[in-house]
């Protein structure tokens, strides 16, 4: 006799957000087109000849603004090449640690991590951790190490109440007003052997075998070959100035978000990971200088090994984490003993999807790779009324469609639907967070990055997501990766105003 095969639990619940307004536009870009439109309206009314000054004009700034290619409107591609062409006359896109030391009296690190600095505080019992701090924000940026569950390895059921639990963490982000993001790092990278070979050395008793020993040397030396290193990271983003207390200085600011992250962690350990502690300050230096020189990956790791003491303080802080030297290029991150590429997802997977859909994106490849998953939650006051607009967004587009007799497509039904979906959903308690992915591959040797490059997308495809490579922002995407609390859309919000 043979039994029906348990049934597969499949997830969704993302859509692209989508606001009212004509062809893709905004609401305020649809306001221009139409008040453009009545304009040129008039002038034909009154002048004719005007009209033939005036209209080729608006139509050149119509179609920049309408037409897009890969996604990105044409005047925003226009854009976005004069300030790269501004940038790489100016020397923007070139780093020269020795030039900015002579300059600023110290080292400081590349582009968007240039106004960050490593703080070492108390986490209460005896330890200390570390904290990015931007100046510009005054944010600060602790990161939580954590050990995941395999799925595979899993029944349905843990991994059901896994993800459930994780919905409910990320619904209770809603509720803390100084919590501006939630950016989880997955790092993979082939194990240099270094890990493996100090664990053995410390393990082994020298009065053993000699034949014994041998075994052991010759186990270690193979065994890298087939060996990965995988870390994973939760970093929690605060604002100081939204805590309840409203410190008055950074000490205070710092006892406040010390006080904040004990009941994150607990809850965390809930969601399929073991919280394995606080990121030290040497921790968080050393991820940054391996990301920046990966040659280095095994020395860092022998220091991270050594535990606290003055070598580690002094060998990997904030000074030494950055490069020597680096240069954006316009679809690659040059930068020490490495190259990256970064992309960012241009969309989530349109149908539901199993538990480990993201299993061979996050998984080890030949290459080093960061994956990084940036959750910025809405205040569970603000939520309700952000999905109320979207559902009045699509009613909008699909009553537009009624009016002009054009046939609604398959794609905006099924987006109409999620929209009132999401509604339902938040109305029973879910949360609702603007998500953002982000993927960065480096290779030493440039020869191996149209390698490198491939088999990511490739990986990318089998999980169902469309990427796109961040091209003239490759310096950028590469920080985002990192557990720094960089966030792409609030910086690009804060250089706009």
């Amino acid at each position: 006799m043979t039994s029906d095969p348990a049934p597969v639990r499949a997830y969704g619940g993302w859509r692209r957000s989508r606001s009212i307004g004509l062809l893709g536009l905004g609401p305020t870009a649809t306001m221009a087109l139409l008040g453009s439109f009545a304009a040129l309206v008039l002038i034909a009314a009154v002048s004719f000849r005007v009209l033939l000054y005036v209209a080729p004009p608006m139509v050149l700034g119509w179609a920049a603004g309408v037409i897009r290619i890969g996604g990105v409107p044409l005047a925003l591609l226009a854009v976005q090449h004069l300030r790269w062409r501004h940038g790489v006359r100016a020397g923007y896109t070139t780093y020269r640690a020795e030039v900015v030391q002579r300059l600023t009296g110290e080292f400081t690190l590349p582009g968007t991590l240039a106004a960050t600095e490593l703080l070492s505080a108390e986490d209460g019992c005896g330890g200390r951790y570390g904290l990015v701090r931007d100046r510009h924000t005054g944010h600060l940026t602790a990161s939580l190490r954590v050990a995941s569950v395999s799925t595979w390895l899993a029944d349905t059921e843990d991994a059901d109440r896994w993800v459930a639990n994780w919905a409910a963490w990320l619904a209770s982000l809603g509720y803390l007003p100084a919590l501006r993001w939630v950016t989880v790092i997955v790092e993979t990278a082939p194990d240099p052997g270094s890990t493996l070979t100090s664990q053995v050395a410390a393990a082994l008793d020298p009065a053993a075998p000699r034949a014994a020993i041998e075994i052991m040397d010759q186990l270690v030396a193979s065994a890298p070959a087939a060996a990965a290193d995988v870390r994973t990271w939760v970093g929690i983003t605060f604002d100081p100035r939204a805590f309840p207390a409203q410190p008055r200085d950074l000490s205070a600011a710092v006892t406040e978000v010390g006080q904040a992250l004990p009941g994150l962690e607990s809850a965390l350990s809930t969601c399929g990971v073991t919280v394995l502690g606080r990121a030290r300050a040497a921790d968080i230096a050393g991820m940054v200088r391996v990301a920046f020189d990966p040659v280095v990956r095994g020395q860092v790791s022998r220091l991270l090994a050594m535990g606290v003491s003055p070598a580690l303080e002094d060998k990997l802080n904030w000074s030494s984490a950055g490069p020597a030297g680096a240069e954006e290029r316009w679809d690659c991150y040059r930068h020490d003993s490495g190259t990256s590429v970064s992309w960012a997802w241009r969309e989530a997977p349109r149908q539901a999807v199993t538990s480990d859909v993201l299993a061979r994106l996050l998984g080890p490849g030949a290459f080093p790779k960061r994956v990084s998953l940036q959750y910025r939650p809405l205040p569970a006051a603000a939520a309700a009324a952000a999905l109320d607009s979207e559902v009045r967004a699509a009613e909008f587009r699909r009553e537009y469609h009624r009016r002009t007799r054009r046939d609604v497509t398959a794609r905006d039904m099924h987006d109409h639907a999620r929209a009132r979906q999401a509604a339902d959903e938040e109305a029973r308690g879910a949360g609702v967070s603007l998500l953002g992915l982000y993927v960065t591959v480096t290779v030493t040797d440039p020869a191996h990055l149209s390698h490198a490059v491939a088999d990511t997308e490739a990986a990318a495809d089998v999980s169902k997501i469309r990427l796109q490579r961040l091209y003239r922002s490759q310096a950028a995407g590469f920080t985002v990766t990192l557990p720094c609390g960089i966030c792409l859309p609030e910086l690009a919000h804060r250089l706009h105003h």
